[in-house]
């Protein structure tokens, strides 16, 4: 007989606030670490001071440039969080520097083949636009529980194509159609790995400003020196009624891409640019790299005295791919990692700094796939407080102060490879065993004091009774459960191949109300299991016991349990 043991979202982000944030600076001892070795001390370079900003700045102020007047960051209008033309890769918008105008669904352009692959996905184009993103509620998840518009589908200016991603973190579904005058798939969802030449672009062409007092303000607030600012050429744009924050991608000094962020803390990059890492030129010829998940953090690291550090264009996927890595030219999603190739297959160390949220840990896999896992090595990022722990590197530098960041990565570990483990990896059970804080590091009492010097119920062991036909196992074995249940409240599956279920269920009963089940010889003198009794037993062992019964074509081939007092 076999017996089985049971055993807010944050506040809105304003550019031009005034209110400033307190770091507290706590010290973390450097342990002593191999990775120490291969980082630069960090620089001391002083932080200028900038006062806070005059109250009145926030009611009504103009910019003037060239004669035209631009609204700051804190405008009154509102700013939609729902942009039409807004699709989201991964939390980072990519969006047409110039957005083509409307083009009506019934404008000329031939949809019938494009409408009849989009209806296969469950997609909708009646209202539709073409040559822009549209933002819907998403087929696959409806927009969870909050029921957002996550979902952005771009329909191609000829009406030819289409592709959608939904951004939200739970769904993340992304697709695409065939070329429209293509014959039908039964599957019209395909990877598009057709690569488009990259445009050029300078600084003047994208009018590029540098930064405002303001803007340099609000950097400082996260600890982010203005001489940080000026070497990363981090700069604005006036974007419709705002302006926005411009990280500028360069190769060889010279302008490749550049990504902007606005009040909303939304991200959108610079159409039919190169993908490439930000701050690559600061990784040329590194042993050493450090990879993060933002810009921010690539600017904190330098605060923190690492420069040989870049950060990824597209942000975070929501969860690690299930299937085989792609070839390189199909790897469109991860395409800055092969634009830099040449950057990266000289270093001999690469340090995953991304956040520590799930999707910044899908990132780190997604990026040690493909660089090498034996290479790699990853960052945990210190406690905050109490109740929660840091992010990312921004939160370290703001909270912790950049000697905790730099002990961060001076502290990175080997990135897991399958099967190989250091202690450290089981310090926890470790720790629990010690402090016997789990209950049953030694075991259960078996409910006889004379056996328990021999032999206890441990948790994760098999146990196996061995005897001579009718010597009393399976009675010895039901007692052994009756009293784990009585002392540990444990459940059990039983599959049991010599007793049929009434039988079972009053050798149990009888060992639980511990009276005879029928007035019988075997009872001698004790008075039978009454009619409450009974009642009280039938719910203890529903309660207590799961039957393993053999199925005949999915019906149970168990007997009714119906008993007569």
């Amino acid at each position: 007989m076999l017996r089985l043991a049971h055993s807010s979202r944050g506040k809105k982000l304003a550019f031009l606030s005034s209110s400033s944030s307190s770091s507290s600076t706590a010290a973390f001892a450097a342990m002593s670490h191999m990775g120490s070795r291969f980082f630069p001390k960090p620089a001391t370079a002083s932080v200028p001071h900038f006062p806070p900003l005059p109250s009145q700045f926030f009611s009504n102020i103009n910019l003037c440039r060239a004669g035209k007047r631009l609204l700051p960051v804190l405008c009154s209008k509102p700013i939609s969080r729902n942009h039409s033309r807004s699709l989201y890769i991964n939390g980072h918008a990519t969006l047409p520097v110039s957005p083509p105008g409307n083009i009506s669904v019934g404008g000329g352009w031939k949809s019938d083949a494009l409408r009849k692959q989009l209806a296969e996905c469950g997609i909708e184009m009646d209202n539709l636009a073409p040559g822009q993103y549209n933002g819907l509620w998403c087929p696959k998840c409806q927009g969870g529980d909050s029921g957002e518009k996550s979902f952005s589908i771009l329909i191609e200016a000829d009406g030819t194509r289409a592709s959608w991603i939904c951004h939200r973190a739970k769904c993340g579904w992304t697709g695409g159609t065939k070329h429209a005058t293509s014959s039908t798939s039964k599957n019209p969802v395909q990877q598009r790995t057709r690569q488009k030449k990259a445009r050029e672009i300078t600084e003047e062409s994208l009018q590029l400003e540098p930064l405002c007092s303001e803007l340099v303000g609000y950097f400082k607030e996260r600890d982010i020196s203005r001489e940080t600012l000026l070497r990363n050429r981090v700069m604005q744009k006036a974007h419709g009624n705002q302006i926005v924050i411009a990280f500028t991608y360069g190769r060889n000094g010279m302008l490749v891409s550049c990504k902007y962020r606005d009040i909303n803390k939304k991200f959108w990059q610079e159409k039919d640019t190169e993908k490439i890492f930000y701050g690559l030129d600061d990784i040329k010829g590194s042993d050493d790299i450090i990879i993060v998940e933002g810009e921010m953090d690539k600017l904190a690291m330098e605060e923190a005295g690492f420069r040989n550090c870049v950060s990824v264009p597209d942000g975070a996927p929501p969860l690690v791919s299930s299937k085989d890595l792609p070839p390189e030219s199909q790897d469109t999603k991860y395409q800055y990692l092969w634009n830099c190739k040449e950057y990266l297959k000289q270093a001999s160390r690469i340090i995953l700094a991304t956040d520590g949220d799930p999707p910044g840990q899908a990132l780190a896999e997604e990026l040690a796939r493909r660089l090498g896992r034996e290479r790699c090595w990853r960052v945990k990022w210190p406690r905050k407080n109490a109740d929660s722990y840091c992010k990312d590197a921004n939160e370290v530098l703001m909270y912790l102060g950049p000697q905790a960041l730099k002990d961060a990565i001076d502290d990175a570990e080997l990135y897991p490879i399958k099967g190989l483990f250091l202690f450290r990896d089981f310090f926890d059970e470790i720790d629990s065993y010690y402090h016997q804080t789990q209950g049953y590091q030694f075991g259960v009492s078996t409910g006889w004091k004379s056996l328990d010097g021999l032999y206890s119920v441990l948790p994760g062991e098999l146990t196996i009774v061995s005897g001579v036909p009718n010597s009393g196992k399976s009675e010895w074995i039901d007692a052994l459960l009756c009293n784990l249940n009585r002392s540990a409240d444990w459940k059990f599956a039983l599959c049991s191949m010599e007793n049929n279920v009434r039988d079972h269920a009053r050798k149990l009963m009888e060992k639980y109300v511990r009276k005879p089940f029928f007035d019988a010889p075997y009872g001698e003198s004790a008075e039978r299991i009454d009619v409450m009794e009974y009642e009280r037993g039938k719910q203890w062992l529903n309660d207590t016991f799961h039957l393993i019964r053999h199925l005949y074509g999915g019906i149970i081939d168990v007997k009714m349990m119906h008993f007569q007092a």
